[in-house]
């Protein structure tokens, strides 16, 4: 359970990599909703990776 954890916020930030090269490729570029969700989605998959990654490495101690 926790590596499913620790390893969410890297599925999220790739999910909202393969979306911004979606968008690009179907010429979405101009769509700022897009664009927002993306860079939204990337901002918590970090910070998702940071505090799950933190918890972990207490556990292990």
């Amino acid at each position: 359970m926790n590596s499913i954890l620790k390893n969410s916020g890297i599925a999220i930030i790739i999910l909202a990599a393969i979306v911004l090269l979606i968008s690009y490729f179907l010429k979405w570029t101009n769509y700022n909703a897009v664009q927002f969700g993306a860079f939204f989605a990337m901002v918590v998959g970090l910070i998702v990776y940071i505090i799950f990654g933190k918890k972990c490495l207490d556990e292990n101690k």
